[in-house]
Order: C-alpha cells, then structure tokens, then sequence
C-alpha cells in the first residue's frame, strides 16, 4: 500500500488494490471496515468523507491492518467484533465467527418461542420456557435469543441454558452476554454437548455445532485457518458430531419440545437418514436460509406417533 496516500479516499483505493492482489474476496469492503474501525467512524460516514485528511498514526495503523489482512487474518478478528442479528459481537481467535446463515437459526427460533408464549394462555405459575444453546461458541445465537426475548417483554418467561466444550469458547459468550446486559438471564456450563449431570430438559434446544467434512477443511478460504479447527470440522461427511447430537435429543429436549439444527447445504438427506436412524417417532422438516438453501433442521417427537 502506498505510503502517500493521505485521506480518506486515498487509502480507501490503496487498501482495496493491496487487498486484491492478495486475494480477497471482498477487498474493497474490507479496507472500509479496517479503515472506519480505525477511525472510529461507520461505512456511511466514511464514505461521505472521502477528502478528510487521515493522520500518519492512523495510516499506519490502517497500513498494519491492512497487511494482516492481506496475510489472511479475518476482518473480524482484526476489528475484534462482528455484527450479528442487529448486535455487534466480540469475537477473537478464541470462538468461530458468526455467520450471516444462522441468523436463520435465530429467526426460527424467536418464532418458536413466540408460538408457545403466546398461542394460548399460560398459567400465572408456569416455569419458564427453557432454551438450551449447545456448542455456543462465541454465544452468538444464545445472546441475541435473550437480546431479542427481553426486547419483546419476554423476559421473565424463557430461561437460557448454553453450553460448550471450550472453557475459551465460554468466556468469549460471556463477554457477549455481559456487554449486551442478558447474562443474568443466561446460565453458561461447560459440557460436551448435553452431558451436563441432572440438566433439564429443554423446551427448544439449538445449535450450531461444526459440519463441514475434514476433506473440506483444507480447501476454505484462508481466513478460516485462524479460526479453531475444533468449531469447523464435523468428521468424515461433516455430520459427526450431530449424529451424537441427534442420539441424546430424546433425553435433552421435553417430550413437547423441539430442536433447531443448523446444517450444511447439502446435508438435508443425509441428516435425514440420520434422524431416521437416531430418532424414531420424531418429526423433521428442513428450512432453507435466505439464499433458499438447505439450513435448519427442525426435529419434533411426533405427538401422534
């Protein structure tokens, strides 16, 4: 990058080709998210400032940033934070990035949460709704449920329950949950999956829980090599770890609750066979995410079974 440049622009031009050539796939937002974060600014005011003059410091922290990126390193853990269902979420090299898709996840979610808080009358002494957030990563899912619950007056009718096997992965989701003021409403364990010894069932249970195949791992794009490998390899098909998901559900999830699983686009049929399999006398339905692809796995006991 051009130590030249000068302004907002400028660098905006030199950040975007530096990133280019490296192989970005977004290179001009890219420089624009580095840039604002380092100025301190949003895109929008960024962009109507191009002629604003940067200092030296700044350009220099901008042209380090830069360099990381162009190393590879995601724009998200260089900014240390990702805008997620409306939230902006600390995340670091401790937990996997959100992604835009499981906010398909959450939308289902608050649905289902909505439906049964308020498609019939409930009982002045009915214990909260239970949402247990399996593999919670950087609590993504589980703190914008609980942002948007209390938003909606839900507070004091659903409890949270989130759990990951990363003692790194929890601290990040506490983070989030303690920045976005809902952790009292959210109860953390560290667990592999649902072993949580004398844990209650749940009402909805979701997760995230990794699902790309080992053999794919390798062929992302670079970015995700600084993210925990942990959090993206599901095992041989990439369905691994669901699998064993799949086979603690009946002890994990109420016998009138549900599961909403995120999967990968390709894996509707195979994740059905599984189920199958796993599941006996339960319902599932696949839900596409924005961009119509397979995305969520809705899993029910079927109550006529």
């Amino acid at each position: 990058m051009s130590s030249s440049a000068s302004n907002v622009a400028a660098l905006l031009r030199a950040g975007s080709q530096t990133l280019d050539g490296a192989g970005s796939e977004t290179p001009r937002l890219d420089a624009e998210l580095l840039l604002g974060h380092v100025l301190g600014v949003g895109r929008a005011t960024l962009l109507a400032e191009g002629d604003s003059v940067v200092s030296a410091g700044q350009q220099e922290t901008f042209q380090r940033l830069i360099e990381r990126r162009a190393s590879g390193v995601p724009v998200a853990y260089l900014r240390g934070l990702k805008e997620f269902y409306g939230l902006a979420l600390s995340v670091d090299e401790r937990a996997l990035i959100p992604r835009p898709e499981t906010e398909t996840l959450v939308g289902l979610a608050l649905d289902r949460i909505a439906a049964r808080l308020t498609d019939a009358p409930r009982p002045a002494d009915a214990r909260p709704l239970l949402v247990w957030d399996v593999g919670t990563g950087s609590g993504a899912i589980c703190v914008a449920l609980a942002v948007e619950c209390r938003r909606r007056g839900y507070a004091g009718d659903v409890a949270f329950q989130a759990s990951d096997h990363s003692s790194d992965a929890l601290a990040v989701a506490t983070e989030n949950a303690v920045a976005h003021g809902v952790a009292d409403a959210i109860e953390f364990a560290q667990a592999d999956l649902t072993d949580i010894p004398g844990a209650e069932r749940a009402d909805l249970l979701v997760a995230n829980l990794p699902y790309v195949p080992t053999y794919v791992v390798p062929t992302l794009p670079v970015a995700a090599s600084f993210e925990p490998r942990v959090a993206l390899d599901g095992g041989a098909d990439g369905l691994a770890i669901i699998r064993r998901l799949l086979a603690q559900l009946p002890h994990a999830v109420a016998d009138d609750g549900l599961a909403l699983l995120e999967i990968g686009a390709d894996q509707g049929d195979p994740l059905g066979a599984a189920a199958g399999r796993l599941l006996p006398g339960w319902a599932l339905t696949i839900h596409d995410d924005l961009a119509g692809r397979p995305r969520v796995a809705e899993l029910t006991r079927d109550q006529g079974a």
